[in-house]
């Protein structure tokens, strides 16, 4: 049995990025927003994260997440840590979302890996 500081555990901060109206739904469970984001808003918000040392979930749209480059997501992606990042189906399209790990799995499995059946 965990034993009791009285001191309060350390909540992480569940920040979204995204489309206007992907965001607004998270807005309405607390989450940190920053609807319709773009490459410099990311890259702002994720520096901003990283010189915190707060710990945080990062939802990204996917059409953001793979917009290009960025630095801090880069940088993140590979650092582990404090701040883990992934990948929400674009708002429209949910069913054209094929999430990143998928190319991961299908090169250590082979191409037929994910096909049903």
């Amino acid at each position: 049995m965990p034993s009791r500081t009285g001191s309060a555990p350390e909540l992480a901060r569940l920040v979204v990025l995204g489309s206007a109206g992907l965001a607004d739904g998270f807005r309405l469970v607390g989450a940190e927003v920053h609807a319709d984001a773009d490459a410099a808003t990311l890259d702002r918000v994720l520096e901003a994260l990283a010189h915190s040392g707060d710990a945080a979930l990062v939802l990204l749209e996917s059409t953001l997440a793979r917009a290009g480059s960025s630095p801090w997501l880069d940088r993140l992606r590979n650092e582990g840590g404090h701040i883990v990042i992934t990948e929400l189906p674009p708002l429209p399209s949910p069913e054209a979302y094929a999430p990143a790990v998928d190319e991961v799995v299908r090169a250590v499995l082979g191409p037929d890996a994910l096909s049903p059946g």
